[in-house]
């Protein structure tokens, strides 16, 4: 998937959702049921069928999050879609395992698989059926290898992404040890779905008022909020005191990746945006397997506390990268303005799609 995300998001950007979406979507969809029949045996078979279901995974993100400037005209209304965007996110980490759960109890591993296939396509035609997502068109990219990564700022971003990520896979793991030593699986949904609430509320928060001055400034000040809020996990308490610790933990994550999807919008190059959204999962999805298995390792030795100290580093460092590279993200580079100009004349540093 981490692979998939950007070369899926490129072809988007070249050649419009609906033909790539719907074919991606319909290859992961036979990944997922070539792994329902063959189960874990042949083992060679099951890789092949999990890699192809993750790397033709359909960059649905990416598209959404480009779809928003044609559809929302004013900067505002952008900023409040992207923090629903992220806010809806926390939901459906939440809806996920539980359908799956739910799918394996009343049948099967097998038919949760197919499941989780099916909801996949249905989620990609739902989009690509949508009047904006039929008329979208990204605007004349200029031909480069690097494609959306030849942006300094994008790549500023992903670096912080990458540590985000991190401290989110790190943040997991280290829930399910803490439910170990505090109750077993409950607790650990219990941590978890605080999390969840936590992000929601920030996200449903930051997205009711509009936010005065540019968002390169603001995404550093919610990187500090969310960095100051990893910490206080290293008390490890019992479990009524780590509910709201683990709220807390989430509430600056959905404003945090909220304001940071304005700022891809504004540093993507022209003809790129869904591209650079989809590297923006990747980075973060990286991060997520980093940090999983950087806290597996700890957590053998420390317990769940060496665990979250992996969350309250990378939060930190997430916010550092943000601020050292300050200058990058606030002087937008004039080549990107000027391309984004010649395609229709839009506003400077804003919106990068159109319709056709």
């Amino acid at each position: 998937m981490a692979v998939g995300q950007p070369l899926l998001g490129r072809a988007v950007d070249r050649r419009g959702q609906p033909r790539v979406m719907t074919a991606a979507a319909l290859l992961s969809a036979a990944g997922f049921g070539l792994l329902a029949v063959t189960g874990p045996r042949p083992l060679p078979l099951a890789v092949a069928a999990v890699v192809l279901a993750g790397l033709a995974t359909p960059p649905l993100e990416g598209g959404l999050r480009a779809l928003w400037p044609s559809v929302l005209r004013h900067e505002e209304q952008v900023q409040k879609a992207y923090a629903l965007d992220a806010a809806a996110q926390e939901v459906l980490f939440t809806i996920g395992p539980l359908l799956v759960t739910l799918a394996v109890a009343a049948a099967s591993e097998a038919a949760a698989v197919v499941l989780t296939g099916l909801l996949g396509v249905a989620g990609t035609l739902v989009v690509v059926s949508s009047g904006p997502s039929r008329s979208w068109r990204a605007p004349a990219r200029e031909a480069h290898w690097l494609g959306a990564l030849r942006s300094r700022g994008l790549a500023v971003l992903l670096g912080a992404c990458l540590f985000i990520g991190i401290a989110l896979g790190a943040f997991s793991l280290a829930a399910v040890a803490y439910g170990d030593a505090h109750g077993g699986d409950a607790a650990t949904a219990y941590v978890l779905a605080a999390n969840g609430a936590g992000a929601l509320a920030g996200g449903l928060g930051y997205g009711a008022r509009v936010w005065a001055g540019v968002p390169e400034r603001r995404l550093r000040l919610l990187s500090l909020g969310l960095a100051a809020c990893y910490p206080p996990l290293l008390l490890v308490p019992a479990l009524g005191w780590m509910l709201p610790l683990a709220a807390l933990s989430g509430f600056f994550l959905a404003p945090t990746l909220a304001c940071g999807f304005l700022v891809v919008d504004r540093h993507a190059p022209a003809g790129t945006v869904t591209e650079a959204f989809s590297w923006v999962v990747t980075a973060i999805g990286v991060g997520a397997a980093l940090g999983t298995a950087l806290a597996g390792l700890v957590t053998q030795h420390g317990g769940s506390a060496a665990g979250f100290a992996v969350s309250a580093v990378s939060g930190p460092v997430a916010a550092l990268v943000l601020l050292l590279t300050s200058r990058i993200l606030t002087i937008p580079n004039l080549e990107t303005r000027s391309e984004k100009d010649r395609n229709g004349g839009v506003e400077p540093r804003f919106s990068t799609t159109h319709q056709a």
